[in-house]
């Protein structure tokens, strides 16, 4: 350390000044190589990925500022008229037909009720004559039930019957080896 200068100030403290003698990067070597050699492919990977992330940024406000001039260019307002009065008019038409519906729907209750009135007033009027009353509809029905019920009882009495006639389920007897038998009374006889 022959190459060391010392200056002195006259109330100062004494400061040494020495000369830089390695002027290279070899310093370097010595702090980042093995920090790059303990961490080197975590630092890689973070690279990459704030690579791809500054990429899709790009990317986005690329395509926003593309969006927003397309968005926020004047459209033909002529254009924009006859959207909506065509938006108006299938409105306006769908209205129309909901309404139709729905008076039709209101015609057929009122049909219904004014014939279920008849009705009424058709029983009360046949019961103050003192006979029974039975609708047009349910004459029919009855006529045509009973028709078809003479040909389900036939097959109905074709078959031939499951059990006897005489067997009880709760009676116990009928037989067969499934019979049940209410369990013991008492405390269950555990070990001991």
């Amino acid at each position: 350390m022959d190459d060391d200068v010392t200056i002195e100030d006259e109330g100062g403290p004494e400061i040494q000044k020495t000369p830089l003698g390695n002027q290279d990067l070899s310093f370097l070597q010595q702090t980042v190589g093995p920090l790059v050699a303990e961490y080197g492919w975590y630092l890689l990977f973070m690279c990459v990925g704030v690579y791809l992330v500054v990429q899709h940024l790009s990317k986005r406000r690329a395509s926003q500022g593309q969006s927003s001039s397309a968005s926020g260019a004047v459209q033909d307002p002529n254009a924009v008229v006859r959207r909506q009065e065509a938006l108006e008019a299938s409105r306006r038409r769908m209205q129309e037909e909901l309404d139709a519906k729905a008076a039709l729907f209101r015609l057929k209750q009122q049909q219904l009720e004014e014939e279920k009135r008849q009705q009424k007033i058709e029983m009360y009027d046949s019961m103050k004559e003192g006979r029974s009353y039975r609708g047009k509809a349910k004459a029919a029905q009855n006529t045509e039930e009973a028709s078809t019920s003479t040909t389900v009882l036939k097959a109905k009495t074709d078959k031939k019957p499951l059990r006897s006639s005489g067997f009880n389920p709760l009676s116990g007897e009928g037989g067969g080896s499934c019979a049940w038998r209410p369990g013991r009374r008492g405390p269950s006889a555990g070990g001991g």
